[in-house]
């Protein structure tokens, strides 16, 4: 039997309502030679019962309940390709993502990673807003993500692939990415090849409740955010010392993170006007326009008192 080209890794938690969207657009694409493995990571719905459904057409692991990075992990530890896509259980794909995906990494032989935007839609599948991310980047990405402490208009899980010599370079991701494993992905890659963005949007993310990020910003989500942003700061320079690379990154260098900091302290006029100073020369974010607009608006927003002050003050 052939080996397949392809692997399509899909991690799956009780998305028992959305897994088989993700399946069915995988089993439509245009491209050959493609194997599809599922790992199931203790799903508590009705998951079982649609992934059987797929017979043979479908490699399907369960285990029990580990995160994102165990299941991914699984799932490429049982796969044979020499790409690996990852799609999220509750995401899918336009037709030709597969086919596109390969002919890219054909082109382009010192590519570690390989994206595409996705369209994101509200639960049902309507599209909602402009596909994402709006600015893109190609080529050698490490000098970049080491003067932004590792941010970039980075890809999502679902619009990844990577090669698996790079894969086997960097090693499982770190089960401490339980969510987000795409943080290791996206900030791990770059250092190991180029990163070849293609423009157009091959995959769709549906916006629900369960996602990392939310339309409005409390106290907590700003918290939390925070430290996944300084844990990946940290997991990223463990893995740069181990495989004696000369970059480092430096959380001071991450304009969302001060930004968001501002937010939970309160910021003065003075602290706004160098936030957005600072924020029109990050490096994180290649598109001049882009760059002046967000840093303005982001110090813009900052209020003299922090949502921390706020939450003391409601306490009494």
């Amino acid at each position: 039997m052939e080996q397949p080209a392809l692997s399509v890794l899909i991690n799956n938690y009780n998305y028992a309502r959305f897994v088989g969207r993700a399946i069915d657009s995988v089993l439509s694409q245009d491209a050959h030679n493609v194997e599809i493995i599922v790992v199931d990571d203790g799903s508590t719905d009705q998951s079982r019962s649609v992934l059987a459904a797929y017979d043979s057409r479908v490699k399907v692991i369960f285990q029990e309940n580990a995160g994102q990075a165990a299941a991914i992990n699984t799932a490429v530890g049982s796969s044979m390709g020499e790409i690996l896509c990852f799609l999220d259980a509750d995401d899918w794909w336009a037709p030709s993502k597969l086919s596109a995906t390969a002919a890219a990494f054909r082109a382009n032989p010192q590519a570690s990673l390989v994206y595409h935007r996705l369209q994101p839609t509200l639960v049902d599948g309507t599209p909602t807003s402009k596909p994402i991310p709006r600015s893109l980047c190609s080529g050698a990405l490490s000098p970049l993500l080491t003067r932004s402490a590792g941010w970039w208009p980075f890809p999502m899980t679902s619009a990844i692939a990577v090669r698996r010599s790079a894969w086997n370079a960097a090693g499982s991701i770190p089960e401490q990415f339980r969510i987000s494993a795409d943080a290791w992905l996206v900030g791990i890659y770059p250092f190991l090849g180029d990163v070849i963005a293609m423009p157009d949007p091959l995959g769709f993310y549906r916006i629900h409740n369960n996602n990392w990020y939310r339309s409005t910003e409390d106290a907590t989500t700003l918290r939390r955010r925070m430290t996944h942003w300084q844990q990946t700061v940290e997991a990223t320079n463990l893995f740069l010392s181990a495989h004696q690379l000369p970059a480092r990154l430096h959380l001071t260098d991450h304009y969302p993170y001060r930004i968001a900091s501002a937010k939970l302290q309160g910021a003065d006029a003075r602290t706004r006007f160098k936030l957005a100073v600072e924020g029109l020369f990050f490096a994180g974010e290649p598109n001049l326009l882009r760059r002046t607009r967000d840093s303005l608006r982001s110090a813009r927003g900052l209020s003299r008192l922090g949502l921390d002050v706020g939450l003391s003050e409601a306490a009494k």
